[in-house]
């Protein structure tokens, strides 16, 4: 083997074992994912079949949601049938609800095939996949607007989720289409987008997954917005639903997630069709691969818990091996862990500190480490800021920190250059004269 096999090797080995606790933390959870039909004619989609199967592998319970936009307006066109939209929602005609059934029923046939392989060279060889297609949504219809007759196309009444419920828990996908049914036996033609959206807030997704024609949300320049607050997603949902064909996928996506958003359903992502192992990158990997929308502030600062030593010796190794931190002993972190704040991310601890208490009213601010993927985001501000809460209401009067590279960070945060002497004196006598930190203090 060469050295860069040797290297290739190591590198798969690594991001395996860092991508256990993702494992964990997904296996059981019900995941809904949005196939738009732009999803269902690239060529990447038997890509996508495959990690979706990865996913199934590994636990997880999924929800598949599949459109038919574009298929169904070639099938039409072919036809001799002009589209017909008002607001950005079709009009079916009921010459048009036949070609809708058949092109959608396709659809949901194709996809079923793909995830039905099993070829000894595929990666699907032996994976066993069982898929439930059902009457799972009954519908009713949209009715006239604005003088509009929308004819068969509807809108969700219900999901019924005890059905899919029950196929999840027997270890099959649920598969849903953009039809329903109403309850006088017709069928109706609905958004995809809608179909998923009210699927995730039924069964209480633990993730609402819509694949789009790009990285995810950009920004005028190009670049990739990785998390966005409720008013970012309002501000490019209306931003995009003007432009071309892709930015509108994007714009209903975007519209998807803040519905989910505003019933409880914690984390919707959106991720690119086109990017293979893009939805791999961003469920298993801490850089991710998508933009995140997050009704629970992206991250979770808490108390740290015995559970945690792990994740945070992790976490400050790096540190201690390059003489920013002092060496951490597990036993001695044991013992010290109600010092501790940490954000938790998706289950990985990305930033960790410590505030411990001395005599005459004294806070020591120590061990501050984030994940190098995760600087320059604000989470130094918010541990301090929250260790700053917890001293005052231990009644604490002054904190100080002993620092060898962070001393002009401490500065901005009000705190100010000061001497060995003015710490409580157990503390001076454990001061390392090698390291020559820096003290920096700071009136609470």
């Amino acid at each position: 083997m060469s050295d860069n096999e040797k290297k290739d090797s190591t590198d798969i080995i690594e991001w395996f074992r860092a991508s256990t606790s993702y494992i964990n933390a997904h296996r059981g959870k019900i995941f809904v994912v949005l196939l738009s039909g732009e999803a269902l004619a690239d060529k990447n989609l038997s890509n996508v079949v495959c990690d979706l199967t990865l996913l199934h592998s590994l636990g997880v319970k999924l929800v598949l949601v599949h459109g038919a936009r574009p298929q169904i307006s070639q099938a039409l066109e072919q036809n001799g049938t002009e589209s017909s939209y008002h607001k950005n929602l079709r009009v079916t005609k009921p010459e048009c609800i036949e070609t809708v059934m058949r092109v959608v029923g396709g659809e949901s046939a194709k996809l079923e095939a793909l995830f039905s392989m099993g070829v000894g060279n595929s990666p699907m060889h032996g994976s066993d996949i069982s898929m439930s297609r059902g009457n799972y949504v009954t519908a009713k219809p949209v009715g006239i607007h604005d003088g509009i007759d929308y004819h068969y196309t509807g809108k969700v009444r219900k999901i019924r989720t005890q059905a899919i419920q029950q196929q999840l828990d027997q270890g099959n996908i649920a598969l849903l289409s953009n039809l329903g049914y109403s309850l006088t036996g017709e069928v109706f033609n609905l958004t995809a987008e809608e179909v998923a959206t009210e699927a995730a807030i039924e069964l209480k997704a633990d993730k609402f997954i819509l694949l789009i024609p790009q990285a995810g949300v950009l920004d005028d320049s190009g670049k990739l917005v990785a998390s966005l607050s409720e008013d970012d997603a309002n501000f490019y949902s209306s931003k995009l639903a003007g432009q071309g064909e892709d930015s509108k996928c994007v714009s209903r996506a975007l519209t998807a997630c803040l519905r989910a958003y505003n019933n409880n359903v914690h984390r919707s992502h959106l991720i690119s069709f086109k990017d293979n192992g893009a939805l791999i990158r961003e469920l298993f990997t801490r850089e991710g691969n998508g933009s995140l929308i997050s009704s629970d502030n992206f991250d979770n600062l808490r108390n740290a818990s015995i559970d945690d030593v792990a994740g945070i010796l992790k976490l400050i190794k790096p540190l201690e091996e390059n003489g920013s931190l002092v060496e951490r002993s597990r036993e001695l972190l044991e013992t010290e862990i109600e010092n501790f704040k940490v954000i938790e991310l998706e289950g990985t601890i990305i930033a960790c500190a410590a505030l411990y208490p001395h005599g005459n009213k004294f806070g020591e601010i120590a061990c501050i480490a984030i994940d190098s993927n995760y600087q320059k985001n604000g989470f130094g501000d918010r541990l301090l800021a929250s260790l700053e809460k917890e001293a005052r209401e231990q009644a604490l009067k002054k904190l100080f920190v002993l620092t060898t590279t962070a001393s002009h960070w401490f500065i901005e945060k009000g705190f100010s250059e000061g001497e060995l002497n003015e710490l409580p004196e157990e503390r001076q006598q454990l001061y390392n004269f090698q390291r020559k930190s820096k003290v920096l203090t700071k009136q609470l």
